[in-house]
Formats: C-alpha cells, structure tokens, sequence
C-alpha cells in the first residue's frame, strides 16, 4: 500500500484479532520515524463495512448515494461500490474514477448545482442521466446539452441560521418549482423526482418535516404537467453517530410511510458523505519546528488570562496544514482534537499551545489553543475523525504532497463481507495478511499487491 493516492494500486492489510488499529499507528511511526517523518493516514475500510450495516439495521430500505468529493481515495470507492452503494458526483473526474469502478450508469448521479456545458456533454456521453437542477438557467443549459436528463428539483430548506446560510445558495423555491416545470415541459426535458438538503450542523431535526412536506406539494405539483415522479433524494447531513441516524429515522420515517409510502412507486435516496468515511481515518503528523510565544497573543480575543507569568506558551508546527490534509479549517471548525503519540506521565504539566501547519501563511493554522505537554521536533500527533473532506482534490500551494495512505481492516469484517457475498474477486486481490503486531517495514507490511 506504500504510495500516494493517485496509484491505481494499493492493498489492504488483513489484521489478526490480536492487532488494533493503535498497532498499526505505532508500527508506521516507527518506519516514518527511521525513514523521512512523513505525515500519513491509517484508513480503517472496515469501518465502511460497519457503518453500511447500520445504515440498513436503521435507514433501509433508504438507499445511500456517496458523494465522492467526501473522500474519493481508491480504497473507499471500491469497498463502498462492492457494498452497492451509490455514487454522487460533482464533476467529470468524480463519475470517470465511479465508472472506472465499474459502477453502472442508473448508480451515479450528478449533483453539482452548477455544471459545466462539457461535463453534461461528458454525462450524456457516459448514459449518466440523473442530474440535479435548481434553477431555469442551468435547466437550458442541461436541455442543450444532455436530451435524456432525468431532473431532480432541488428545493431550499428553510433553515436560515448563520450556520446554514450555504443551504439558502443552492435550491429553489416552491413557488418557482411551478415555473422549472413549465420550462422543462417547454423544452422536452424529463423531472423525474425532488432533492433537499438538511445540514449535520443542524440542531432542528424538524427541518425534514417541512423539506419532507414540501417534496409532496412539488411531487403533486408534477402531477398538473404530467410528469412521472419516482425519486426523492433527501440529501447528506448524517454525521457518522448513531443516535442521530436514529433521531433522524425517528423524524422521517412516518412522514415517508404518509407522504411517499411503498406503494407509491417512489424510490427515496440519500448522500450520506461522512457518515461513512470521517471517523474511518487517523492522520498522523510530524513536529518539525517550535518555539516560545507571548501568552496574550496565543489567547483568542476576549478570553481573559489566568496562566502563570512563569509558565512556557508554546507554538509548534507541523507537516501538513489547511492546503492539505487540514483544509476543511478554511470554512469550517477542525472535528478533532490531537491526541500525543508518545506516553508521558499522568502528573506532567501541559502548556497552553497552538498548532500551524508547514506553509508559514496567516491562515495555516490548525489548532488556535490547545494544552499539551511540552514537545519536541520529531513528536508525533495523532488526529483521529479525518476521513471527510481532507482527501479529495490535491492542492498544489508550497509542493504540497499528499500523505501515504495505510488501509486496514480486521478479519472479522473481512468476514462479514465474505459471508454477505459482496467481496468481488477483484477486491480480493487487494488484501493480504497481516500475522502479528511486530515491527515491519512498509514493504514487509504494506507492499503494493501485484
């Protein structure tokens, strides 16, 4: 598995019931500490198995469509398509690596809300003809340029909160639902279904009522045009826990059984994005440089000082920052916390400190106050929840270079996916055992398969 994510190989190591994920850490950190200090990932596929069984003890017969631009790393596309789950893409690239898969067209979705001419050219070329679409612009633009389109109407949620202002963006109205109609109806193009979208960050669950509600009006709507309706896809926002995929289960599901139940013919789908992978990832990272700063200028504004005059502040950076593995930091608050690889005593003190990654830009900064006790260069720190967001598209600032990625998972749940029959040949190939938690070097442990 030693390589970056753009290889079309990898493998993953089958680990004995005596190895945990922790082993793995440890064995890695002492290969990079020997070898070069590089940041890496340790990715858990197991972890997708798991949480796509939840999904259908709780949310079936709901279907999950991935969004790609979540995690699009070789190794999740490919357990995620053996375990049938669907694919939403947002560009050209996204449905190329889906296809490459394997993935046959009525799977993917293309749910960018604002699509290049030639990336719908590309989707009618490649027979992928379900396509969001929330405005009468890109409805003429989808007309001209794909004539098999199957639209699912993208309608805003009413969720205004300064949180989700992004939901106000994209999704129309029901009022203007009326208006798309008659311009589809004008120019020949099939609307075949409704799209909605509630946040994770979203605290009011019963947003999904009125999203739900409103899907109805539009589906009955459809109805005075002529239109034959069989999707509702009601969007991502599943965080990964699951007590909130129960709470939102407990919310929809009679409203789904009232409004579009089973015999309907209405097929409902979701895009559950970080559910499936976040919590799937551990980032490790390197300390490559430290020093002492001022303790008010470590304070965030307006958090009054309380510290000892005496008392060290420290700032370290690392070697990955927000133009790599950290870049969700630009628009949204970090989901995890970092933990200290190496042991230190219950009783030893911890200083207030501050995390900035290798770039030496203003805004690389991952970690604005933390206490740790004190480090050196060459620590690592562990950063676990980094499975979403953090391995899509490469950013070239500062020759940027991805992290290696190591992938796991245990023999029980390479046995769970044997015994459901959905571990293809194919996949197969792509694992290897790993009989111990010894010391091995990334060749002995994770060589690429052949």
């Amino acid at each position: 598995m030693k390589g970056f994510l753009e290889d079309a190989n990898y493998s993953i190591g089958l680990l004995d019931e005596g190895a945990t994920l922790a082993d793995v850490i440890d064995n890695c950190i002492y290969e990079h500490t020997h070898t070069g200090k590089k940041a890496f990932y340790v990715g858990d596929l197991g972890k997708l198995v798991r949480n796509n069984i939840q999904w259908q003890n709780v949310m079936a017969p709901i279907k999950p469509f991935y969004p790609v631009k979540c995690n699009s790393t070789p190794g999740v596309l490919e357990i995620l398509g053996t375990l049938g789950v669907g694919f939403a893409c947002s560009s050209k690239s996204e449905m190329a690596l889906v296809q490459d898969l394997g993935i046959s067209p009525e799977n993917i979705i293309y749910t960018n809300p604002c699509k290049q001419a030639s990336q719908i050219k590309y989707a009618a070329k490649a027979g992928i003809n379900i396509m969001t679409c929330d405005n009468d612009i890109e409805l003429k633009k989808i007309s001209r340029n794909h004539p098999n389109a199957k639209l699912l109407l993208h309608i805003a949620t009413e969720d205004i909160t300064a949180d989700e202002e992004m939901n106000m963006k994209f999704g129309t109205t029901l009022k203007n639902c009326r208006h798309l109609m008659e311009c589809a109806k004008e120019l020949g193009v099939q609307i075949v279904g409704v799209k909605f979208h509630v946040s994770g960050s979203c605290k009011d669950l019963q947003m999904y009522i009125h999203a739900i509600s409103d899907a109805r009006c539009v589906f009955d709507m459809a109805e005075e045009f002529g239109f034959k309706m069989n999707m509702l896809d009601i969007g991502g926002g599943f965080t990964g826990s699951e007590l909130q995929l129960e709470e939102v289960n407990h919310v929809i599901r009679p409203l789904l059984d009232v409004y579009f139940p089973k015999e309907s013919g209405v097929n409902v789908i979701a895009e559950p994005g970080c559910y499936y992978v976040s919590s799937a990832f551990t980032l490790a990272v390197n300390v490559i440089a430290k020093k002492t700063v001022e303790y008010d200028k470590l304070l965030p504004s307006g958090v009054e000082q309380t510290r000892n005059d005496d008392e060290p502040v420290f700032t370290y950076y690392i070697n990955d920052g927000v133009y790599g593995s950290f870049a969700s930091k630009l628009s949204e608050k970090l989901n995890t916390i970092p933990e200290v690889h190496k042991k230190y005593k219950e009783d030893e003190p911890l200083f207030a400190s501050s995390l900035w990654g290798p770039s030496c830009d203003e805004l690389d900064q991952i970690v604005e106050n933390c206490l740790l006790p004190e480090l050196s260069v060459g620590d690592w720190l562990i950063f676990d929840n980094m499975g979403s967001g953090t391995l899509g598209e490469q950013s070239t600032f500062n020759d940027y270079q991805r992290p290696l990625i190591y992938y796991m998972m245990s023999f029980s749940d390479w046995d769970e996916m044997q015994d459901a029959g959905i571990a293809s040949d194919t996949l197969m190939k792509n694992f290897f055992f790993v009989p111990s938690c010894i010391q091995l070097s990334p060749e002995e442990r994770f060589s690429t398969a052949a």
